[in-house]
């Protein structure tokens, strides 16, 4: 029974920090309709930014989250402007090989800065323990990471289902010329959702680092991964990306847990039997 209770609470903590990192990047997909590779690029770079800061400066866990989203978006607001603000209509193949090229350069200057090394995130006191639930233990980070992540499917549904910015977005994403000339500022839209994309990652990246360790090819070695659980939950849905980060994540650490020799295997099976019944992802958006 320990067991099982492990996986679980490890399955939940691993697929709510795949969707934290991996939302952002359904909703680039799904409602601005650019193929951002390059996600798990500023995923790392919060993870680096929340090191640097955390450790090498002393100012804490929490000043590390606040310096990675912030400083993350902050970088990632010209990228937008200058290379990305061209995608938005682009074919999907101009869109897979910017974004991949903006991916191998984010690493290169991320080595040359910081170093290619694992960097750690300090965790503080509060999370290293465990919380006593009455019948099972249950790690603190792991916990917090839960909670985060239904914290932001909660404030990410609000904000795009019951808010005027979110009309104004599914607005731009239906028909963007007929926006415009009815007032939405389509070039603002696409920014904010962009920089609450990249924010959502960057947290992501700083939330998963101790089952997504931050080393010098992250953006590389995830990037599948990311792209995978927008496919398989339906690029645009926000339920759809959870119920696959959690179906995915459980899959993934049962499998880890009980045949640690296969690797991947069972979660990509998985891919291929989930994809193959539902093309357009278990909750897609209709075109």
């Amino acid at each position: 029974m320990q067991t099982v209770f492990s996986i679980a609470v490890d399955a939940l903590a691993y697929g709510m920090v795949l969707f934290v990192i991996s939302i952002g990047l359904s909703v680039t997909m799904g409602l601005m309709r650019v193929v951002n590779l390059a996600h798990g690029a500023f995923a790392m770079i919060g993870g680096y930014l929340a090191s640097y800061a955390a450790r090498d400066l002393g100012l804490g866990y929490a000043a590390g989250i606040l310096v990675a989203v912030v400083g993350t978006v902050i970088i990632a607001i010209p990228i937008e402007r200058l290379l990305y603000r061209r995608l938005y209509g682009a074919t999907e193949l101009t869109q897979v090989l910017m974004t991949i090229g903006i991916t191998f350069c984010v690493i290169g200057i991320t080595n040359f800065i910081f170093g290619p090394t694992l960097k750690t995130i300090p965790l503080p006191p509060a999370l290293q323990g465990s919380v006593d639930l009455g019948f099972r233990s249950i790690a603190a980070h792991r916990l917090f990471a839960i909670v985060c992540g239904l914290i932001v499917a909660a404030a990410l549904w609000f904000l795009i289902e019951r808010t005027a910015f979110g009309i104004r977005l599914r607005a731009a994403v239906d028909n963007a010329a007929m926006a415009a000339a009815l007032g939405v500022r389509t070039e603002i839209v696409y920014a904010v959702s962009f920089a609450v994309a990249i924010g959502l990652a960057a947290l992501g990246g700083v939330l998963g680092a101790e089952l997504l360790p931050v080393e010098p090819y992250y953006a590389l070695r995830y990037m599948v991964t990311f792209l995978v659980v927008v496919s398989v939950g339906g690029a645009g849905s926000i339920p759809g990306a959870l119920l696959a980060c959690l179906l995915l994540g459980a899959i993934d650490t049962t499998g880890r847990y009980l045949a640690p020799e296969y690797g991947e295997f069972f979660f990509y099976l998985a891919v291929i039997v989930i994809v193959t019944l539902f093309p357009r992802g278990l909750l897609g958006r209709s075109k």
